[in-house]
C-alpha cells in the first residue's frame, strides 16, 4: 500500500472528467447559495431588529430593499426599473455620493 494518491482522472475519458468538474462547480455554486441566503437572513433579521438612527442609514436600509425588489422585475419592466435607478440616484446625490 502506497501513500501517493492515485490520480483517477487520468484514466477516465475527457467527456467523464468534464461532467465531474461541472458537478464540482454546482455544488460550490449550492453551497455558496446557501451560505449566501443564510447571510441574506441574518442582515435581514438586523435590519428588522435595530431602527435606523440617521437618514443616510435609513437610506442604506431602503437601498437594500429596492434593490430587492429590482432584482425581482422582469426584465422589459422598464418602467419600474427606471423609477428604481432614479430613486437610487436621488439617494446617492443626497448624500454626496455621486
Amino acid at each position: 500500500m502506497s501513500d501517493i494518491p492515485v490520480d483517477l482522472d487520468r484514466h477516465r475519458g475527457m467527456a467523464a472528467q468534464k461532467a465531474t468538474d461541472i458537478r464540482r462547480v454546482l455544488a460550490d455554486v449550492e453551497a455558496n447559495a446557501k451560505l449566501l441566503r443564510d447571510r441574506q437572513g441574518e442582515v435581514e433579521i438586523e435590519l428588522l431588529a435595530v431602527p435606523a438612527i440617521s437618514w443616510p442609514e435609513a437610506a442604506a436600509k431602503a437601498r437594500y430593499v429596492l434593490n430587492l425588489y429590482a432584482a425581482d422585475l422582469a426584465p422589459a419592466d422598464t418602467h419600474h426599473r427606471d423609477l428604481v435607478a432614479a430613486v437610487l440616484a436621488d439617494f446617492a446625490r443626497l448624500s454626496g455620493e455621486s
